[in-house]
């Protein structure tokens, strides 16, 4: 039986079929690309208590250093008035 032969209802049917399946494909695909960026979300929110973890030490490493730059600064003014004095006494 070829396409000429089928009724037309039957060729109805046939065409919503096909387009119920283009529809459902379509469908398929879309849940695919959710299902990939909630995945790749998954991976990214895992690594969120590390990355806290790494914060935290920066924090704390920045504050050492800004501890240690201030000692320095002290110091540095302390020796550029010793040589001041040094200096204006030759």
């Amino acid at each position: 039986m070829n396409q000429q032969d089928i009724p037309s209802s039957d060729s109805q049917t046939a065409q919503e079929v096909r387009h119920m399946s283009v529809l459902l494909e379509q469908v398929i695909s879309q849940n695919q690309l959710v299902l990939e960026a909630v995945s790749d979300m998954q991976t990214k929110v895992k690594l969120i208590p590390t990355m806290a973890e790494d914060i935290a030490t920066l924090k704390a490493d920045m504050k050492t250093v800004k501890a240690a730059t201030t000692d320095l600064t002290h110091e540095v003014r302390t020796l550029d008035e010793r040589v001041t004095r040094l200096e204006a006494n030759t």
